[in-house]
């Protein structure tokens, strides 16, 4: 399995988790997700890791995220971004401010390809806009 393919998965694991309340469901369906994939062999060690270490590491942050997905809207609030928008910047952020072993070049262009795949026309941009705000904070700091 390829790394974009992991993190396909870790974003599908974190869109479903916008529809859990608690987050022991969140990792409930986690485990059981990932349980599945190495029952088929469909996933290797480093990657199992990686879609672990996403999908719990935005759980738990999350707020935190929000936050910074709030902070670089320009004419949006936090209640009209889609779903599907939502879990790709969730998880590009937790991506660039929390893995030190992932580009922040990487996780952009990642994003932008999800938003091509899951999201509406208007995705792309908006994402990648939303996350060049993240990146040039972080680079600052």
């Amino acid at each position: 399995m390829s790394r974009k393919v992991a993190r396909e998965i870790a974003f599908k694991l974190v869109f479903a988790a916008n529809f859990q309340d608690e987050k022991n469901n969140i990792d409930e369906t986690t485990e059981t997700l990932i349980k599945e994939l190495d029952k088929a062999n469909e996933v290797n060690k480093e990657d199992l890791e990686y879609i672990k270490s996403i999908s719990k590491g935005v759980s738990e942050k999350v707020s935190e995220l929000d936050e910074a997905i709030s902070k670089h809207l320009k004419g949006w609030k936090m209640e009209r971004i889609c779903k599907t928008d939502l879990a790709i910047l969730r998880l590009a952020i937790y991506e660039i401010l929390y893995r030190d072993d992932i580009p922040y070049k990487v996780s952009v262009n990642e994003a932008v390809e999800l938003a091509k795949s899951f999201g509406e026309d208007s995705s792309p941009s908006f994402i990648n806009g939303v996350l060049a705000g993240i990146v040039k904070d972080s680079e600052n700091e």
